[in-house]
């Protein structure tokens, strides 16, 4: 063989080893409900999850990632592209997500995050024994419109009518609203609700909120309204109104105060099954996790500004406060 025939097939054979060794990497499909920038916070406790199992992207393990915005639609779609790319596992988060990837696919493993029973919603068999592809991290959702409205209601004790936002399009938007009533007729409380699955209806839904003259307000848990939140604190900002959220990063941008579940600590866990999925465990021998750690935020600079005095009682049972 001539000198230069020796030097072009090595060379060939160096920019192929690249895309050969990239074959060898296994891809994780990630696929969530919400939007890139409301999930930056868990993405990066995802793969913190991952590390922590030995497995770090771009080095060992790939991630291709898809979201919905809102669009819970969309899902099929997004999922059924992440299959043609042939992932490893599927990272579903939320309760559309994970719904949406266990009709999509029955043999590649599934690994979700959803705030509804895994049971009730068919993704898995029991709780301690899955079954079959899926498995992954029961984010403790119950009770929890019913904590927020008490907690609002310590704030605004004097309220004669508080306002709730709810997404007729979340799969368990109809237990949230009788969460809700029931919740409030304990209190002795009125409420009345309104639905939002857009921008445009949330702008229509503060604007009814204003004009039935609501003195505070409490946003349902869902992903679109995560994805929304620059869009929701803003509009309680302008109207000045006192409002409770799901997640403290409605907080950090300058909502009033939030209760919920710490979704990263959620996702790291997800992260976690992931990789040991990927080191050859069977989802159907994994049992699905309780993650239970709710966090209680208030935002005292907002409180100020609104004219809220905050109770003693409230400062002490925050996990956080934000001056």
């Amino acid at each position: 063989m001539k000198r230069r025939e020796f030097i072009s097939l090595l060379g060939s054979a160096a920019a192929l080893w690249p895309i050969s060794a990239r074959a060898q990497i296994p891809l994780v499909g990630f696929v969530n409900s919400s939007s890139a920038q409301a999930q930056a916070d868990v993405m990066a406790a995802y793969r913190r999850g991952l590390e922590e199992s030995g497995f770090i992207e771009g080095k060992n393990v790939l991630i291709e990632s898809r979201f919905a915005n809102g669009q819970y639609d969309r899902l099929p779609e997004l999922l059924g592209d992440l299959v043609t790319r042939k992932v490893a596992v599927i990272m579903a988060g939320g309760p559309p997500a994970a719904i949406a990837a266990k009709t999509t696919t029955s043999t590649i493993p599934i690994v979700f995050t959803s705030g509804d029973d895994p049971v009730q919603t068919g993704l898995v068999s029991s709780i301690n024994r899955p079954g079959g592809n899926a498995t992954g991290i029961y984010i403790f959702f119950s009770d929890v419109e019913t904590k927020k409205l008490g907690l609002l209601r310590e704030l605004v004790p004097n309220a004669d009518l508080m306002a709730a936002m709810v997404n007729p399009s979340f799969p368990t938007a109809n237990k949230q609203t009788q969460e809700l009533h029931d919740a409030a007729g304990k209190l002795r409380q009125r409420i009345q609700i309104f639905n939002a699955s857009n921008e445009l209806e949330i702008d229509a839904a503060f604007a009814l909120i204003m004009q039935v003259q609501a003195s505070a307000m409490l946003v349902a848990a869902d992903p679109f309204f995560a994805s929304r939140r620059d869009q929701i604190v803003s509009l309680a900002t302008k109207y000045a109104i006192p409002a409770v959220y799901e997640q403290r990063a409605f907080t950090t941008i300058g909502g009033l105060m939030s209760y919920g579940t710490n979704l990263p600590e959620g996702y790291r866990q997800a992260g976690i099954y992931t990789g040991r999925i990927l080191k050859g465990e069977k989802p159907a021998d994994l049992p699905v996790v309780l993650s239970n750690k709710f966090e209680f935020v208030i935002n005292l600079k907002v409180a100020k500004a609104l004219g809220l005095a905050v109770s003693a009682n409230l400062l002490s049972t925050a996990d956080e406060v934000l001056e």
